[in-house]
């Protein structure tokens, strides 16, 4: 697609080009229909079907069976903050492992309806690497341990699954789900907001073990129950429909691309050639240290704030958009979400070497 930037926004992010073209030509007229996606309701035949496809693709692509359900929610990534105490907690102490301001707000809502147990926390370095838990600290009768498997934020990463000494897992994964294999064994609920790695902004998905389903209480709000949505198939009321129609598109994109193996080796790549730049310089420097380092937000420093902010400007000049870092750690945030392409990254890395060489401070 011509007059297109590199897009390294954290969110809402890049998509596949393929999809966009598709999505383009759906919102006039889906698959002949004389319909368009936007103006389809949520009870046709044909939308119940790209619902469907949806979630079974997904499921293909993480290889899970029956024991699971997923789910099409609104309120992305946020809602489930609350949503999941409320119905997997039961009374039952939870754990959380703070790695910044995402968990933070997991940690608060989950302490509106219960005990919370902080299992390991990197907020005494400002959240700059992935603290060590030792699970005999885990308590056998924990509802979950929860943990945000990436920080978009800070650009840190789990590299595997915490040691939870069989205590199931509850994952924040919005900013690199789909991105690389996980364990599905080891979870009780994964969720992710869409606007990552999956489509537009609006949509939750939520893949959550069937036998969690039943610890929903008959007597909550309709509308926060994951026993009311699995048992409407998602369709309680409206969904985000285009939001889930083009996270469908996504879903086919990343089984024809060659699944999660394709998906994990593509992004290491990618991550690889970036860091190798950074570990090399004296001019930049990544914020976070190895062993920690995320795969899909590449964050670093320059040496002073106003290289930082020229180095933004002129890169907006050469075609490379949304590097500004989070308000609150500064900096440099490149975001290189499934669908950034590997060209990308290495045209960036030939304006990173020249920006260096043009601005050196003798």
């Amino acid at each position: 697609m011509e007059n297109r930037l590199y897009n390294f926004s954290a969110g809402p992010a890049v998509l596949p080009e393929t999809v966009l073209q598709e999505s383009k030509a759906a919102i006039l007229n889906y698959d002949n229909t004389g319909i368009g996606i936007l103006e389809m309701s949520h009870r046709s035949a044909s939308f119940k079907k790209i619902a469907l496809e949806a979630k079974d693709n997904l499921k293909k692509i993480l290889s899970i069976g029956d024991d699971f359900e997923v789910l099409f929610l609104h309120g992305g990534a946020s809602l489930q903050f609350h949503m999941l105490p409320l119905n997997i907690a039961c009374n039952q102490k939870t754990a959380y492992i703070n790695t910044g301001v995402w968990s933070n707000k997991a940690i608060k809502e989950a302490a509106r309806l219960g005990s919370v147990l902080i299992a390991a926390s990197s907020e005494d370095l400002n959240f700059s690497y992935i603290p060590s838990l030792k699970s005999d600290q885990l308590d056998n009768d924990l509802a979950y341990l929860h943990f945000t498997s990436n920080n978009t934020i800070y650009g840190t990463q789990f590299q595997s699954e915490p040691d939870s000494n069989d205590i199931l897992l509850a994952c924040d994964a919005s900013s690199d789900f789909l991105s690389r294999r996980i364990n599905m064994d080891r979870y009780g609920i994964v969720y992710a907001g869409a606007q990552k790695n999956l489509g537009p902004a609006g949509l939750g998905v939520v893949v959550i073990r069937k036998e969690w389903l039943s610890k929903s209480s008959d007597d909550l709000p309709p509308m926060l129950s994951y026993a009311n949505h699995a048992k409407s198939e998602s369709m309680f009321n409206t969904p985000p429909a285009f939001s889930l129609y083009v996270a469908g598109l996504v879903f086919k994109w990343i089984l024809h691309s060659g699944g999660l193996v394709a998906m994990e080796k593509l992004n290491q790549e990618k991550s690889d050639v970036l860091y190798s730049v950074l570990d090399k310089s004296d001019f930049y420097t990544a914020s976070v240290e190895k062993g920690s380092r995320s795969s899909m937000n590449v964050t670093f420093r320059l040496p002073a704030i106003n290289l930082e902010d020229k180095f933004i400007a002129e890169a907006l000049q050469a075609g490379f958009s949304g590097l500004k870092g989070h308000r609150l750690v500064g900096g440099i945030r490149a975001s290189i979400y499934n669908a950034f392409p590997l060209q990308g990254i290495k045209d960036f890395v030939v304006f990173m070497q020249k920006f260096e060489s043009d601005n050196l401070i003798s």
